[in-house]
């Protein structure tokens, strides 16, 4: 399923389709402040699972991102951060930034295997962020890559939903995405260090 949504002013009907598929451990694919994404709720192991078998991958072999609303509810999956890390998170985020933090024990509830470390992003995409406030819920997110050796990440929502569509549960289309990932920072050594050149320049 296709569903098209305002990029700035998403209709209420459609996304409580969008919603009820979350809650009920769908797969869809949302836009972001970079690429596409193919998501399920947090709390979903078979939404994960799933996920992961359309990537052809075993769950614990998948580095997923955490996708946040904003920065209240990243104690849930991370151990504690240290003031100066909180405070670059503040001024990067809501931003194409994914800042691998060190995972707390919760984490194992929701993804195979001993996860020691998770990446978390708050998209600055109002699609992304409504989805999410309205869910009351963080969302599981993997990009979504091209069969294209040289085109790295689809951008067509219509592209995107001819090859997923009997894969995931919807697509929603937002307009045409960008091809330029996030900025990965690791945050779980002394220093913050960029491991992944990317969209938008961090603000240490």
């Amino acid at each position: 399923m296709l569903v098209e949504l305002h990029p700035k002013n998403p209709n209420p009907r459609d996304l409580k389709k969008v919603i009820s598929t979350l809650n009920n451990d769908g797969v869809i694919i949302i836009p972001t402040d970079t690429i596409y994404a193919m998501v399920c709720r947090m709390d979903s192991k078979k939404g994960i699972e799933r996920m992961s078998k359309i990537m052809g991958k075993k769950p614990e072999k998948v580095f997923y991102s955490i996708l946040c609303s904003d920065l209240s509810n990243i104690s849930e999956v991370t151990a504690a951060i240290d003031k100066n890390v909180f405070r670059m998170l503040k001024n990067n985020l809501p931003g194409p930034f994914t800042f691998i933090l060190r995972a707390n024990n919760q984490v194992s509830k929701y993804f195979a295997g001993n996860k020691k470390t998770v990446g978390i992003r708050v998209p600055d995409n109002i699609i992304a962020q409504t989805i999410m406030k309205e869910l009351g819920a963080s969302l599981v997110a993997s990009t979504i890559h091209h069969d294209d050796e040289i085109i790295e990440y689809m951008t067509d929502p219509q592209e995107i939903h001819d090859k997923f569509e009997y894969l995931v549960d919807m697509v929603i289309d937002g307009g045409y995405g960008g091809n330029i990932p996030s900025t990965i920072i690791d945050c779980t050594g002394e220093d913050p260090e960029i491991v992944r050149e990317g969209k938008g320049e961090v603000n240490f």
